[in-house]
């Protein structure tokens, strides 16, 4: 059985994914998810397991919630230090 992938290298599959997509898409939990399982393979890379890369970039501040018409994973709006 081929190793498991670890909640990190997900977390940055992820991250990179929606870095990528800033401004072009907005991409929801589920086709994160999907497409996690679909890079790393079913055997290495569970639902459960992009669950909790998505819940540690959202604890960690790298990424954020947004919602029109439904949940959307985005990275945080930057601060505006012009004020």
């Amino acid at each position: 059985m081929a190793e498991a992938v670890t909640v990190e290298e997900v977390a940055e599959g992820i991250y990179k994914m929606v870095k990528d997509a800033a401004g072009v898409k907005k991409l929801k939990p589920t086709d994160l998810t999907k497409a996690m399982v679909e890079h790393f393979g079913p055997e290495r890379c569970s639902k459960d397991l992009c669950k909790e890369a998505i819940r540690t970039l959202m604890d960690s501040g790298r990424c954020v919630y947004t919602y029109f018409g439904g949940s959307f994973i985005e990275l945080p709006p930057k601060e505006d230090t012009a004020a």
